[in-house]
């Protein structure tokens, strides 16, 4: 019988993939039980007491990292998001000097090493006096992420069917009113799906914000600084309860989309 290499290999290939994947985070879920004192790198026995008291006071600068993060994350995403979409509907819409100039900027943090762009900014905040605390950092984070939004929302802007928008200016719609019910609903899937990206780069971001956050620290820099003596599992539980968070709104979303899906082919 003749067997084909091709046919096995892709299959033992996506299952190596995803083990080496799989593993860090597997252990990073498993070790978040660990009865640990001082070092979480050796097993020392099962416990639920990391989970019930992940904030206990001897531990607390892990959650105080973690609400850095999450309050970094949520304003960089919004103002990112806010100026992204405005500057994606400009490019896409209108004509003006400088455009494709403009564009060719807004590539360029995507495509700038964050080593280069952190040292930059942290450089421009000293030569101005500005002292780092978190409003450097959200100020860093929301200019990386601008261009990031941009590129989504831009795509989301040019696919957009101009017929729309004029039927609604026919029905004798004002230029508020088309945007508010015809553009920004269509327009809403990618905005979120740019936004939902400004935030977990932000939120994930660990050489620009070590370049700028001053004394302050985010989650991402209280691992790094733990991990010498090994991450302790109050991290990981944490860790472990993002990943679980994300996981079930992938799992929902994509539930509900398969739901739709269904209703619109009974009805079709």
């Amino acid at each position: 019988m003749k067997i084909s290499l091709g046919k096995w290999l892709l299959p033992l290939y996506t299952v190596l993939a995803l083990i080496f994947l799989m593993v860090p985070i597997v252990y990073t879920f498993v070790f978040s039980f660990n009865d640990s004192l001082k070092s979480n790198i050796t097993w020392r026995g099962f416990t639920f007491d990391k989970w019930l008291n992940v904030c206990q006071v001897q531990n607390g600068a892990v959650c105080e990292a973690f609400g850095n993060s999450i309050l970094i994350g949520v304003v960089a995403t919004v103002a990112a998001t806010t100026l992204g979409t405005m500057i994606a509907i400009a490019l896409v819409r209108y004509r003006f000097r400088f455009r494709s100039q403009t564009s060719l900027l807004l590539f360029l943090p995507m495509a700038t090493p964050e080593v280069v762009l952190g040292a930059g900014l942290a450089a421009q905040f000293l030569s101005l006096g500005v002292p780092k605390d978190m409003s450097t950092i959200i100020l860093a984070h929301t200019m990386f992420c601008i261009s990031f939004v941009v590129v989504t929302v831009k795509a989301r802007v040019a696919s957009l069917d101009p017929a729309l928008e004029e039927a609604g200016r026919d029905l004798y719609g004002s230029a508020t009113q088309v945007f508010a019910r015809i553009t920004f609903p269509l327009l809403l899937p990618g905005i979120l799906a740019a936004a939902l990206l400004s935030f977990a780069l932000s939120f994930d971001d660990f050489i620009i914000t070590n370049f700028n956050s001053g004394a302050v620290t985010t989650f991402p820099k209280y691992i790094y600084v733990s991990a010498a003596r090994g991450i302790p599992a109050e991290a990981n539980v944490i860790a472990s309860a993002v990943f679980i968070f994300a996981l079930v709104i992938v799992v929902t979303a994509q539930v509900s989309r398969a739901a739709k899906e269904k209703r619109l082919a009974k009805l079709g």
